[in-house]
């Protein structure tokens, strides 16, 4: 999912049958959706995977240089598995109110929110960014895997108000440059958006544009940790826009990136991925994202009381940042130790070519949390020295040594 970074208003992110415009269902056969670039992808020498009901590019050659190429120059995605979900209508901001833990009412036309779809038991259903087109007209992005979920949920929550809910998924591919080239480029096909020069697009907006003479909703909003676009357009105009800004690109050193890289990248940045660090099992305090719950907002909310409890009586785990000092990599589960007791489990780890150790999230007891955050050896975000000693991770029955480190463990310059 798109997420802000954590200076923002923040963390969304990452997420076979010839399909229709879009990636229509795969012939009923239980087959991946494809998006509108499989022939762009297949002609590129993509490794396709299948990813959240869809067939992805896991990579293109390396995920390594595809990463790099994101944090020193940019990279070019295909997010058309990501849905997309309109609401409408003179009560569409009371219903967005009531059904998600934003506050989606002060959010000006032209604006954008990450957001939160919560149970209501407060566990999170989904995280989500939600685009404010006009007064009464709202896009809400949803992680792929949780769409129909989401579309379902906002549904029946909007019952009450005068809204229209309509699932847009097949009526948008989503194309996004990332990195610190991105403007650069994409300025090369958009030089202005009404009126005004791209580089005046604040973060977290978007407007409507036209690129390699399609026209598209462009947002200045990433998953990445780096400054950069993504472009919703039609299916139909999804290959113009890649080739376009692939060509407006090869002289930066834009290259595509795939999914493994885009994971790598997230990470980096501290942004969750649902399925790990947000699950129906956890809430937005557990992972340190309590600031997206507006209990001052008018109005009730699906969750509010459940949230509310939560947010007084604490956590029941905490979020963390480590880095390990061997070659082994800290995968989803493995239990991590602090003195030799468990103390948590890791949600995602991966290689970080950025500090060149392996990196993961975890989520561990608040006391354990509490007394590392206190420690005078933590190390820095984004430090790759030693930190609070006595940690470890299981790796397959290898005590592993890590060091916590305080999230993100990339943060861009501005």
């Amino acid at each position: 999912m798109t997420v802000p970074d954590s200076t923002a208003d923040t963390a969304h992110g990452a997420g076979i049958a010839k399909a229709g415009p879009a990636g229509a269902d795969g012939g009923g056969d239980g087959a991946p959706r494809t998006t509108a670039l499989l022939e762009v992808h297949q002609r590129l020498g993509a490794t396709l995977t299948p990813f959240a009901g869809w067939l992805m590019p896991l990579r293109y050659a390396s995920e390594t240089a595809e990463h790099n190429a994101v944090r020193t120059a940019a990279g070019l995605f295909d997010l058309s598995h990501m849905g997309e979900i309109s609401v409408t209508g003179p009560g569409a901001a009371d219903a967005l109110d009531y059904a998600l833990t934003g506050h989606l009412s002060a959010v000006a036309p032209g604006r954008a929110r990450y957001t939160m779809i919560c149970a209501p038991d407060g566990g999170v259903l989904d995280d989500l960014v939600v685009y404010r087109l006009a007064d009464d007209e709202y896009l809400v992005v949803a992680n792929a895997a949780n769409t129909a979920v989401v579309h379902a949920e906002i549904t029946r929550r909007a019952a009450g108000y005068d809204a229209a809910v309509s699932d847009r998924s097949l009526d948008y591919a989503l194309v996004a440059v990332q990195g610190p080239s991105a403007l650069a480029i994409l300025s090369r096909r958009t030089g202005s958006v009404t009126g005004a020069p791209l580089a005046e697009l604040k973060y977290y907006a978007s407007v409507p544009a036209v690129v390699a003479g399609a026209p598209v909703r462009l947002a200045r909003t990433g998953y990445t940790g780096e400054d950069g676009f993504e472009l919703f357009c039609g299916p139909d105009q999804a290959v113009a826009v890649w080739t376009a800004l692939a060509e407006a690109g090869a002289g930066d050193g834009l290259i595509p990136a795939g999914l493994s890289a885009r994971d790598m990248l997230r990470l980096e940045a501290g942004m969750p991925l649902y399925g790990n660090e947000l699950s129906r099992d956890v809430t937005p305090f557990e992972a340190g994202l309590g600031r997206v719950v507006r209990f001052d907002k008018p109005g009730d909310f699906v969750g509010r009381a459940a949230l509310a409890k939560r947010g007084e009586t604490g956590p029941r785990a905490a979020l963390i940042g480590l880095a390990g000092r061997s070659r082994r990599i800290p995968r989803h589960g493995y239990p991590v130790l602090r003195a030799g007791q468990v103390i948590g489990t890791v949600t995602s780890g991966a290689p970080s070519p950025t500090l060149g150790r392996p990196i993961a999230m975890a989520y561990v007891r608040p006391d354990a949390a509490e007394a590392m955050e206190a420690t005078d050896t933590a190390t820095p975000s984004g430090a790759g020295g030693p930190g609070v000693t006595g940690l470890a991770v299981d790796v397959r029955g290898h005590l592993e040594p890590a060091d916590y480190v305080r999230l993100p463990f990339y943060r861009r310059a501005r």
